[in-house]
């Protein structure tokens, strides 16, 4: 995959520098815009969906006690056992989690790195994650997350504080963490990333997917769908308007820094199959949203990403 470093149509205070990666800095200052995100009280519709609206469900319940049935009680929790022994009608009570584990998934493979308009998708990725994070924290809940690239993948147990906000920002902005282990040359793919997602997220979880999925299939469909049996979950797919549209017609360089493409834009079979294998991969997501009940976000690289999670 070839990185583009031109064409950048951002914000005069971002430099260079910030176009492409983040800093722990930006993620911390994220606290504050983040202070306007109600997430878990609100539905999420998602951008360019079709129109379905996917609610979530709010903090967990944890059972608590069984007591004597008493009239406005909700029949559908009635002690059915407790009640036969008994001879006397019971019901289940249940009490609010105070904290609810909110799980960020964080793709940072090749393929992030790049963008044609705004920021890296790597960039707009770890902000989306920055802003969920603080959120969560504001909202009293415990963070955790997944940050995966190419050949590694990071868990991170969800905690309480801003301590733990600060240990999935400074995982997020430092890729050494996540090289992969000796001998270690199969690349790793998004159905093993789903898998491992499903058994460090405990039931009842909110989990974030960040990512631009990237070979998602039949197998990693499986995880996804045995993953929304027990959590809440949001896919928020991020992309470079470059994908989703055809360019003018030109010659256009991209570059690695170490190696540099020329695309002839004239070869529009080419493009049209580029474009196709996006649009493809964009329905097949709304789709499993609508299917699974999935809350479900689209993310350009030049949109902003507060005004996305809104």
């Amino acid at each position: 995959m070839f990185f583009s470093k031109k064409d950048h149509q951002a914000s005069s205070t971002l430099t260079a520098g910030e176009l492409i990666s983040v800093t722990l800095k930006t993620l911390i200052n994220l606290a504050k815009p983040a202070s306007s995100l109600d997430l878990h009280h609100l539905s999420i519709r998602s951008r360019q969906s079709g129109g379905y609206v996917s609610r979530f469900k709010g903090r967990g319940m944890e059972f608590d006690e069984v007591r004597l049935y008493q009239p406005g009680d909700d029949i559908r929790s009635i002690d059915w056992r407790v009640t036969a022994r008994t001879g006397q009608t019971h019901t289940k009570v249940f009490r609010e989690e105070r904290e609810r584990p909110v799980f960020i998934s964080v793709d940072n493979r090749q393929a992030m790195h790049f963008a044609t308009r705004g920021v890296f998708k790597s960039v707009l990725a770890a902000k989306l994650a920055g802003l969920l994070a603080w959120a969560a924290e504001q909202h009293g809940d415990r963070i955790g997350g997944q940050i995966f690239s190419d050949n590694a993948c990071l868990e991170l147990k969800p905690q309480s504080g801003k301590h733990a906000v600060l240990r999935f920002l400074n995982a997020l902005v430092t890729p050494q963490d996540l090289t992969g282990q000796p001998g270690q040359a199969a690349l790793i793919s998004l159905e093993h990333v789903l898998a491992r997602l499903t058994q460090h997220a405990r039931p009842g979880s909110l989990v974030y997917i960040i990512s631009d999925f990237r070979g998602i299939n039949d197998k990693a469909e499986i995880h996804l769908a045995k993953l929304s049996q027990h959590c809440d979950v949001v896919l928020i797919f991020v992309y470079d308007p470059l994908e989703s549209s055809l360019p003018a017609k030109g010659r256009y360089r991209f570059t690695d820094d170490e190696r540099d493409v020329v695309i002839d834009t004239s070869d529009q079979q080419r493009l049209l199959n580029y474009q196709h294998r996006f649009v493809q991969r964009q329905k097949r997501l709304e789709l499993l949203a609508k299917k699974m009940s999935l809350a479900f976000i689209q993310c350009s690289t030049a949109d902003d990403p507060i005004h996305s999670l809104r």
